[in-house]
This record gives C-alpha cells, structure tokens and sequence, in this order.
C-alpha cells in the first residue's frame, strides 16, 4: 500500500492523465504529419475503423466535435486522400454513409508498427486485473470528457 492519502493519489492521476493526454495529443499530430494528413483527419480515421460499420457525415460530426459543415469538409479531406469513400444510403437516399477505404490502408498500418508495439510493450507487466482497471478508468474518463465537451458547448 502507498503512504499517499487518497487525495494525492487522484491528484497523481489526475496530473499524469493530463501529461498523458498532451503527450497522445502531440503523438497524433506528428504520426498525422508523417502521413500527411491533418490531425483531426487522422484521429477520424481512427474513430471510424473503431465503428461497426459505415458513418453518416453527421455521425463523424458527432464522433470528431465538429460542426456539420466542418464535418463534410473533413470527409472531402479523407475521400480525396484516398482514405474514405461515400455511399448512398441504402435505407434514406438522402444519405450518403462514409466508409474507409483499402487503398491507404497499409500504408497507415505500417506507420503504426512501431508504435503499437511500444504501446503494448507499455501494458505488458500489467496483470489481467489490472488491465481490466486501466479499462475501467480509460472508459470512464471518455465518458467524462465527452459529457463535458457537450457542456461546454452548451452554456
């Protein structure tokens, strides 16, 4: 057990997640810059292979913080990239779905190598138990964030 109170601990974490957000956020911005793309478009990219299928442009809005119109200039971004693809909407025609694309995808997957494997080398002395915390912590602090950018773009 530490000898820290309870208020130091999340006073630690709090101040390292921090440090940890600023060191991923330039992390995003010079893996963007090595794939020549803007870091808001890689970070959807990101997203978007994380969805379980393809996206309407509003819900890349709502995935990214953007705004619609910012929204549709980022897809035109990644489609003319050749990153992303839109489709019409079987079920609205009004519609139109954005999927990834193949084309760029080794490319991508390459860049990530190295780092994917430093970044699972940082999890390796971890137990299951505490994976399942960091987990835990991690869903929780995005729910947190995504609740407080919605606030703040509210008040």
């Amino acid at each position: 057990m530490s000898n820290q109170t309870r208020k130091e601990l999340v006073e630690a974490v709090t101040a390292t997640a921090r440090r940890h957000h600023a060191a991923y956020t330039l992390f995003n911005q010079a893996m963007a810059e090595r794939l020549g793309l803007h870091p808001t478009d890689l970070q959807c990219v990101g997203l978007l292979a994380l969805e379980p299928g393809p996206c309407t442009t509003g819900e890349i809005a709502e995935l990214t913080g953007l705004t619609s119109g910012s929204a549709t200039r980022l897809v035109d971004r990644l489609q003319k990239a050749g990153l992303a693809e839109r489709h019409p909407d079987p079920h609205d025609r009004r519609k139109m779905l954005v999927t990834l694309t193949p084309g760029r995808a080794p490319e991508i997957e390459a860049a990530w190598d190295a780092p994917g494997r430093a970044f699972g080398q940082a999890l390796e002395d971890f137990t299951d138990d505490e994976l399942i915390v960091i987990e835990r912590y991690l869903r929780r602090t995005t729910d947190v964030g995504t609740a407080q950018t919605a606030r703040l773009r509210t008040d």
